[in-house]
């Protein structure tokens, strides 16, 4: 078996299928491939999505939003990566005078409510710090999870954004008692097995806006402007 690399744009037809906007995620055959310690894979390319009853994440692309409640926030796609990103939507809590509703508009806990399913492979072992490009108004849709292979650790709970209101931004941090704006490098998931792996993502606040995100060792590397580009891992026998 040989392993053949191919970037991002654009990805066969042929293992494709529709999503629930009309654009195209992966199915469960596309791998993306981390290469050199840098792993890059757009929010839209999921392969599937759980737990979606309640708040459910869908595709925007500038051309027509979703119809599916409120959304008070419709960022332009010429911003985003590929011209396209996720929203989880309705978003029923944009502000502190919107209700809390744990379990409707708010999940602390991981792996409860929104999930989305990504297939990665790793060729190089070792801890990785993750980022996420997205897009905040407001303290009340800047949060999320993320999980490795069914598992959600403490070090992917509660990735915050604070700064950059009103921008697509790159962030690692994580929410935490001592700092609610989030602590650096607490974001991380750990590879300890060659090969082919799941990455997870799951909603903590509605309205979240996510583009892309980036898995690196390296821990001064920072993604710029829409980062690196997606590779897809293609098994050839």
């Amino acid at each position: 078996m040989k392993f053949v690399y191919f970037f991002s744009v654009p990805i066969s037809i042929a293992i494709l299928t529709a999503c629930n906007s009309g654009k195209l995620s992966a199915t469960n055959e596309v791998v993306f491939s981390e290469v050199d310690g840098i792993l890059a894979v757009e929010a839209e390319s999921f392969y599937k999505q759980e737990k979606d009853s309640v708040r459910k994440w869908y595709v925007v692309d500038g051309t027509k939003y979703p119809n599916v409640g409120r959304d008070d926030d419709q960022t332009g796609p010429t911003l985003s990566s590929g011209g396209t990103h996720l929203e989880i939507l309705p978003d029923t809590r944009v502000t502190h005078d919107d209700k809390l509703i744990v379990g409707e508009n708010f999940s602390n806990d991981p792996g409860k409510m929104g999930i989305l399913y990504y297939k990665v492979n790793f060729s190089t072992l070792g801890r990785y710090y993750v980022w996420v490009r997205a897009h905040s108004i407001g303290s009340e849709d800047n949060g999320i999870h993320v999980g490795l292979n069914g598992k959600w650790p403490e070090s992917g709970q509660r990735m915050q954004w604070c700064d950059g209101k009103g921008e697509w931004r790159w962030e690692s941090k994580q929410r935490t008692e001592a700092l609610h704006c989030g602590e650096p490098w607490k974001i991380y998931l750990d590879i300890d097995k060659i090969g082919n792996h799941e990455i997870m993502f799951s909603m903590r606040e509605d309205g979240f806006e996510f583009d892309k995100f980036v898995m690196v060792k390296d821990t001064i590397y920072k993604p710029l402007n829409t980062g690196p580009k997606q590779r897809i891992l293609s098994k050839k026998n």
